[in-house]
């Protein structure tokens, strides 16, 4: 869904309340929110919260959900009064509401991603286990019993009643069992058809879960690193930036998890044709994806075919640079639209979304009716198992690489022929869309599996995403520095321009185009307030509400150049 509040006050969105706590411990929605609400909430603490901590907690009428000891956190439900007395104490380090976070020609996967020729030479991922953090994975022939682990977050059975993760995980791990035989045209594998997947679900049957279940998950996942030779996280589900990563409970997880050595992997978000900001979908990255640490992957379209040359940007991959910290996102692209992957069993999103399904003749010689066994799913959920896969066979083939080797690997070896710019006419609203080819909307370019495994090259810094600002000519530059200490594998001397070079040897091309957008002139339009503003777009007076954080959309169909769907007559802004 997309979110509709749309705040044409700067001063709106740039005013903190005081009246409660100091709004550097609290976030901007729980200080907004009505003092009487119910509210769930995630304190983050100076020190591992005990027994003290707790009885504080209850003393304000808390009720204790989960202990979250890497991030030194718990999680209560409270009213709203409570949780903003609660952040005055000097124990508390910032307070935030648990937030509710959801999952985000027919591609069958291994084409687009070249890695039939990394099957050929043996990286297949075998023995590399994948946490898949979503709505649950359910029984499938081309998962077998590699699901090695599996456990629920949000009560019940870890089995997917939604749909999304069974189909995550197949294009990580499929082996294609259900679609291999002579009656078969297209054998739908999976970019690591041996790899191990950790099953752990933490979005209900209807797609929707918190930031603590999240968080739960994250720890559970580090506990079991060694256990399931766990080396990657996949996140294909997110919400909206509320603060900056620095306080953000989902992106602090996503860290403690990156410095255990595992390779986080999360979804863009589906929000670059978000126009309701003013700002032509750009600044709508989702948590956890807004954090310079992980790998942020965006979605492409690759028109089904192996070769790049007829790859386009998908208009509604979200577009950086990050809310509030203004970082460089998202990192790398993959295929993501229309993906065909394997189906769970009588799935919420198979039975809602008529345009899910495939016929058996898709992909088989003959048969008859929508297929059972896979549909198709579109959106930066798609793409980034696709790329969890890829870090899989990296690993494989060298395992002592480290997230952020990976992470540089990865950015440095994709593919940058990209065309500059490309045009979609949504058929339901017959809206043009125009998406343009920059660091924003494409990052580093789209992921190619056999470059990243032909590639040698060793990083050995920190390949923090950077941070970007606006300078007194209204030019927009990198500031390599300023996320954090860290000594970052890139280089120094990098300035947005004609010439992007990262490091000494890799350039990301002659044609970062910008254009007229008022986003990045001196306009003080609306638009150029949100994306380069130091508040949260996504805040609003009303406190926190389902309707404004819906977090990652479902796209079934996904994009299409079909002409019999290019029947308009008029046009207009669509209803956002």
């Amino acid at each position: 869904m997309y979110w509709k509040h749309h705040f044409t006050a700067i001063a709106a969105l740039l005013a903190v309340s005081t009246a409660w706590a100091d709004p550097k411990k609290l976030s901007e929605d729980l200080d907004k929110a009505d003092n009487k609400a119910q509210v769930d909430v995630i304190v983050r603490y100076k020190n591992a919260p005990g027994s003290a901590q707790a009885a504080k907690a209850q003393g304000e009428g808390a009720q204790q959900r989960r202990v979250l000891s890497r991030i030194k956190a718990a999680s209560y439900s409270m009213t709203a009064a409570a949780a903003k007395r609660l952040a005055k104490d000097a124990d508390v380090a910032y307070v935030a509401i648990d937030r509710p976070v959801r999952a985000s020609a027919i591609d069958f996967g291994k084409k687009s991603t070249a890695a039939s020729i990394a099957h050929s030479q043996g990286w297949t991922g075998t023995a590399i286990g994948v946490a898949v953090i979503d709505s649950g994975v359910s029984a499938h022939a081309d998962l077998g019993t590699r699901v090695v682990y599996s456990e629920s977050f949000v009560g019940g059975a870890a089995t997917d009643g939604y749909g999304h993760g069974t189909h995550v995980a197949g294009i990580v791990a499929g082996n294609g069992a259900k679609s291999t035989g002579g009656n078969y045209n297209e054998t739908i594998v999976g970019v690591g058809p041996t790899v191990n997947i950790i099953n752990l679900k933490v979005l209900d049957n209807t797609g929707a879960g918190s930031d603590s279940s999240v968080i739960a998950a994250i720890e559970r996942a580090i506990e079991l690193k060694n256990n399931y030779n766990i080396r990657i996280l996949n996140l294909s589900l997110g919400r909206p930036v509320f603060e900056s990563f620095k306080d953000d409970p989902l992106c602090q997880a996503v860290e403690e998890a990156w410095h255990a050595g595992i390779v986080v992997v999360t979804a863009a978000g589906n929000q670059g044709g978000n126009y309701s900001f003013g700002t032509q979908g750009y600044g709508m990255i989702a948590s956890p994806g807004n954090d310079p640490f992980v790998i942020t992957v965006g979605a492409i379209k690759s028109e089904g075919t192996a070769t790049k040359a007829d790859d386009l940007m998908a208009v509604y991959s979200s577009k950086g640079p990050t809310a509030i910290d203004h970082i460089v996102k998202p990192d790398i692209m993959a295929p993501g639209n229309r993906m065909v992957a394997p189906r769970a069993p009588n799935n919420y999103l198979a039975n809602n979304y008529p345009s899910s399904l495939i016929p058996v003749t898709s992909y088989a010689k003959s048969g008859f009716g929508n297929s059972n066994d896979y549909f198709q799913l579109s959106g930066t959920s798609m793409a980034t198992p696709a790329v969890s896969a890829a870090v899989a066979l990296m690993l494989q083939k060298q395992p002592s690489l480290t997230p952020d080797q990976v992470k540089a690997r990865l950015m440095r070896t994709a593919w940058k022929g990209l065309p500059a710019s490309v045009s979609w006419t949504d058929p339901a609203t017959c809206f043009t869309y125009t998406v343009t080819k920059d660091l924003f909307s494409t990052g580093s370019g789209v992921l190619d599996v056999d470059a990243a495994l032909a590639d040698t090259y060793l990083a050995t810094g920190a390949a923090l995403s950077p941070r970007v600002y606006v300078d007194s000519q209204g030019q927009v530059r990198l500031d390599w520095n300023s996320v954090s200490g860290y000594n970052v594998v890139w280089g120094t001397n990098v300035v947005w321009g004609t010439n992007v070079v990262w490091g000494t040897n890799v350039v990301w091309g002659t044609n970062v185009v910008w254009g007229t957008n008022v986003v990045w002139g001196t306009s003080m339009l609306s638009g150029y307030n949100v994306v380069w503003g130091t508040s949260s777009p996504w805040a609003t007076s009303n406190g926190p509400s389902a309707n404004n954080v819906g977090g990652l959309s479902v796209l079934a169909g996904g994009e299409t150049t079909d002409a019999s769907l290019m029947v308009c007559f008029g046009g207009g802004l669509p209803t956002m």
